[in-house]
């Protein structure tokens, strides 16, 4: 049947919500799910977000990046709001580039468990270097975990024109 009906959607509590809070501090509890009406087919959902900010742990200095999260659902799928939401809770965590991206892709395992899972940041310049941590997880003994392998070894063959973002 399309469309989702009411009773599908109780457990999302961000979504329309007019009183939405935002949490300056890492908050993986904000992130929420559905189910996923067409766990019959494999398909990619990609999210692209362009305003994600954290803090160096050393020096406190605010870190930019765009971040594109990929993956291919199973059984639940994450609402974009709460993922929004969790995104902007790095807001004032201090933690490396390469850990943020880490972090994220393992709440979204932990929230989905889907097939596969791939979490790419692009953060711009600081002190002259701009650093690309890309991460990704197939699930184990699957044809996804080939996928993730092969998407690994092969995911920047084709780097892109650097413009100084």
């Amino acid at each position: 049947m399309p469309g989702r009906q009411s009773n599908e959607m109780e457990d999302l509590t961000l979504l329309g919500n007019q009183g939405t809070k935002y949490v300056f501090e890492y908050a993986p509890e904000v992130l929420e799910s559905f189910d996923n009406k067409h766990a019959y087919r494999d398909y990619f959902v990609k999210f692209n977000f362009p305003e994600f900010t954290s803090l160096c742990p050393i020096t406190g200095q605010p870190d930019f990046a765009t971040l594109h999260i990929s993956y291919i659902p199973d059984v639940k799928m994450v609402e974009s709001k709460s993922l929004k939401l969790y995104l902007f809770s790095f807001r004032n965590h201090g933690d490396f580039h390469e850990d943020c991206i880490n972090i994220i892709m393992n709440d979204l395992i932990k929230l989905m468990n889907p097939r596969y899972i791939e979490v790419w940041g692009k953060f711009t310049p600081r002190g002259g270097i701009s650093i690309d941590p890309y991460c990704n997880y197939g699930r184990p003994d699957s044809k996804y975990e080939q996928m993730a392998e092969h998407r690994m070894m092969n995911h920047d063959l084709y780097p892109e024109k650097i413009d100084n973002r």
